[in-house]
């Protein structure tokens, strides 16, 4: 199975793995950069695309459900913040902390970059379906990692829950549902 990533008339799909270690190297840079509460909202929804939640092949998102913002500058200001993200991390931002190197994300980062860059966001939110609300933002973060995390389905970060990295369990104390 594959997970879909569109918007517009662009898609990225990618398999499982490709799809783990593109929103682990996102979400890296997601995490540093965040600073509004659209950011936040966003990393959110990053962190929802964890497979061994969710499912394998069952995760993705369209660009067009997403709560953009109500003003021309809320929603210019929301999809620079995703091409920074990208640009931050397709740079390697990180990277030496995923205990791996992540092949090929870099070119479906700049896939990813160039569907935002073309995609114009709609003026209407009403279509946002799936997008977390500001309740909903990934304000909590991992206290090891400083990544942002979704509490309270998760108890740490991707990071805290790698077997290579040696840690079981997370550093917020949260169950994370198995």
């Amino acid at each position: 199975m594959s997970n879909i990533f569109s918007g517009g008339s662009r898609d990225l799909d990618l398999s499982n793995g490709a799809t783990a270690v593109f929103v682990d190297v996102l979400m890296l840079a997601v995490s540093d950069l965040a600073s509004e509460v659209w950011d936040f909202r966003f990393a959110a929804l990053l962190s929802l695309q964890d497979q061994d939640v969710m499912g394998r092949g069952a995760v993705g998102f369209d660009l067009a459900e997403f709560d953009w913002g109500a003003t021309e500058r809320e929603r210019a200001r929301a999809k620079d913040f995703v091409l920074r993200a990208a640009a931050l991390a397709a740079s390697g931002h990180r990277w030496s902390e995923l205990g791996y190197h992540p092949p090929r994300v870099q070119d479906h980062l700049h896939r990813f970059a160039a569907m935002v860059e073309s995609f114009t966001p709609p003026a209407d939110s009403g279509a946002a379906r799936g997008f977390p609300s500001p309740d909903e933002a990934a304000t909590a973060s991992c206290a090891r990692h400083r990544v942002l995390s979704a509490l309270p389905l998760w108890d740490g970060c991707f990071l805290c829950d790698r077997p290579h990295q040696g840690v079981s369990g997370g550093a917020m104390g949260v169950s994370r549902p198995r």
